[in-house]
């Protein structure tokens, strides 16, 4: 099995890695990654829980940027255009995409107790979706779905009464 949000593993990995197809994506479409743009993308990738605008401002004005709103939303609607990170409409946060190369919806896994979130590769969704809406004649213009829940981390205590003594 993968390894996931949800599971222990080497974190310092998907920062490096997300860092480094960013640089490339980027080059690639001739488009800049600032320092500030950078940097934003490596803090919503510090962890797989989801960043808002306003846990970000702090963050960048202690790296010594400007803390002023615009200078992250500036950062974070270039990082979601160029596919970098994902918007979660539901709790108004952002997570690190995990295949920024290839244009697609977004399929998320949430867990409500440690806030982890997992994106999904959902093909077959996407294509169950897109079927079920031509069967009503409906043109799907862009999605983002999001599913609340408790990991297997979270909700082994939960499951097993004797654990929480």
């Amino acid at each position: 099995m993968a390894s996931t949000p949800f599971q222990q593993h080497d974190h310092s990995h998907c920062i490096s890695s997300a860092l480094q197809q960013a640089k490339q994506l980027c080059q690639e479409r001739n488009v800049r990654l600032t320092p500030v743009r950078e940097l934003v993308l490596e803090l919503v990738w510090q962890s797989h829980q989801p960043l808002g605008a306003y846990e970000l401002l702090p963050m960048l004005g202690a790296k010594g940027f400007s803390s002023a709103p615009p200078t992250v939303y500036r950062a974070l609607e270039f990082l979601q255009e160029q596919g970098l990170i994902h918007r979660l409409a539901s709790i108004n946060a952002y997570t690190g995409c995990c295949n920024p190369g290839t244009p697609h919806e977004g399929h998320f896994l949430l867990c409500l107790s440690c806030h982890q979130v997992l994106e999904l590769d959902t093909h077959a969704l996407q294509k169950s979706l897109q079927s079920s809406a031509s069967v009503h004649g409906f043109t799907i213009a862009q999605q983002t779905i999001e599913v609340t829940g408790y990991c297997a981390r979270c909700k082994e205590p939960q499951s097993n009464p004797l654990q929480q003594a």
